[in-house]
């Protein structure tokens, strides 16, 4: 099998299972007991949790673990409108968030708050512009991602939070897509990440705070995590997060530079008739969405069952609909259903990943009735 969906999920890292095996078969302490070996593994996780923090790189604040960057967002919206001043009610979102963020926030208006849903361009980009006549003394959080996990692109975050602090709001950034990949060096005031991104393993996720931002907890309990998270850590995987981002850290010039020649050699090699979805300058490379006209973009997926790719977000592939972020750049249903997403990285060979684009699109043009 050819992988290309690194957007889905990524294949462990070698060094991530190893870091994480002694903690899964020996080493299985509750890392809140007062024991020697919850003490281990307590401070493990205290290793775990600087280097995830290292990989985020933002000064000054604190990181929680979560069950999954879902949980994260879940929380960090609303968390910080539960403590929001009852006249700053608003939330400024994008339409091209993932579903954790914009169904959070359908969920928050229906319960009374303003949520504020703006537009992007064809490339996919925000325009400042209206992010700036989005905000007013009402305003309590401004939620936009990094890197968008369906076109790729990468949304000003800087410029986003420099607004949204004019404003007196705070800035939620979804960094899952972008941690370890792009810079991220200031701006948010609550950042969430994955593991399972990064090469790290599923069903974790963190939560990042300045200091001084602390939304309401989402889950009460036990008082772990600082007392803002309850729930028993798992040490197996916050030590596999905390692996994983280490070694985005210290391979990320290496691995930028892999996924731009690949990045660069699948553009060579795109037959006639494809077209890149979101902007080709402001974007992650390992993140490729291609639309046909005509194309059955399900029916090549299918006939093509030796090579994962996808359709869009793995979270909505079983809802049947065209991609919202799809929608929301301009395309019609047809053109949206007839698009595909290539994702590839680390572990991702130029000879694999050319021989992938040459079958689907030779799979395109037969399904097509085109010549080769």
């Amino acid at each position: 099998m050819i992988y290309l969906d690194y957007q889905a999920t990524t294949p462990d890292a070698p060094e991530v299972a190893a870091a994480m095996q002694p903690w899964i078969s020996e080493k299985f302490a509750n890392p809140h007991s007062p024991s020697r070996w919850g003490r281990e593994a307590a401070a493990a996780i205290e290793v775990a949790r600087k280097q995830v923090e290292q990989a985020i790189g933002l000064p000054g604040g604190r990181l929680a673990f979560t069950g999954s960057a879902t949980e994260a967002l879940n929380w960090a919206i609303k968390g910080v409108m539960e403590k929001a001043p009852k006249d700053r009610n608003r939330i400024v979102t994008v339409d091209t968030e993932h579903a954790a963020v914009l169904d959070t926030c359908e969920w928050l208006e229906d319960k009374g708050c303003d949520v504020v849903r703006l537009p992007v361009g064809l490339d996919g980009l925000l325009d400042l512009d209206e992010v700036k006549a989005a905000l007013d003394e009402r305003t309590a959080l401004v939620a936009v991602m990094l890197v968008n996990n369906e076109i790729g692109v990468i949304q000003p975050v800087a410029e986003v939070a420099r607004l949204a602090h004019d404003a007196g709001a705070l800035m939620l950034c979804d960094a899952v897509q972008g941690l370890g990949r792009v810079d991220l060096s200031e701006g948010p005031d609550l950042v969430a990440v994955s593991a399972h991104k990064i090469h790290g393993p599923k069903a974790i996720g963190a939560l990042w705070m300045r200091n001084g931002v602390e939304p309401a907890p989402l889950i009460h309990g036990g008082g772990q995590e600082m007392g803002i998270r309850s729930g028993t850590l798992s040490p197996e995987l916050c030590v596999g997060f905390g692996a994983a981002a280490k070694l985005a850290s210290e391979r990320r010039s290496t691995d930028h530079a892999h996924v731009e020649r690949l990045w660069e050699a699948v553009r060579g090699e795109l037959g006639r008739g494809w077209a890149i979805n979101g902007s080709t300058d402001r974007r992650y490379p390992g993140n490729l969405n291609l639309r046909r006209e005509g194309l059955d973009a399900a029916r090549l997926i299918s006939d093509l069952r030796d090579i994962a790719f996808s359709l869009g977000s793995a979270c909505a592939s079983g809802s049947g609909r065209p991609s919202h972020v799809l929608r929301a750049i301009g395309l019609s249903d047809r053109e949206a259903r007839s698009s595909v997403r290539l994702g590839f990285g680390r572990y991702t060979t130029e000879e694999e990943l050319i021989s992938a684009v040459r079958r689907i699109d030779a799979a395109a043009r037969a399904q097509q009735g085109l010549a080769a």
